[in-house]
């Protein structure tokens, strides 16, 4: 089990798609499930479901190709345990020209950073995907 499920999350799909596997498992959580919410939005992932193997709940995730190479080509994590970013929504950075996104935790929910500026909300930038 891991203690950051987010970095958990980012490093399963991160192997996953090296690995050019279609789906990818790991346990579920809400947060992750709301992250996953905003990548298949975004554009970034095909899908993602919960399935429930026993006493435990699973979240799969099936990951996009587009012409053989993965939609995703980089996630890092922002926020960690140890120094947690915040910002404000005048302040939340745009990734390469707005091709990336930005996912926030906001008092409104989970969210992209586009939908964070139409919000008017800040808060704390969790992970960046280009």
């Amino acid at each position: 089990m891991a203690n950051d499920s987010v970095a958990d999350l980012l490093t399963r799909l991160r192997n996953a798609y090296k690995a050019r596997l279609a789906t990818v498992t790991l346990p579920y959580g809400r947060l992750l499930a709301d992250i996953c919410v905003v990548l298949e939005d975004e554009g970034f992932i095909r899908a993602h479901r919960e399935e429930a193997s026993g006493v435990h709940k699973n979240l799969v995730v099936e990951l996009k190709y587009l012409d053989g190479e993965p939609a995703i080509k980089e996630l890092k994590r922002v926020s960690k345990s140890g120094l947690r970013k915040y910002s404000k929504v005048s302040a939340i950075p745009k990734h390469y020209n707005g091709l990336g996104i930005s996912i926030l935790s906001t008092s409104k929910g989970v969210m992209s950073d586009f939908a964070a500026r139409q919000n008017q909300v800040g808060g704390e930038i969790l992970c960046t995907v280009f």
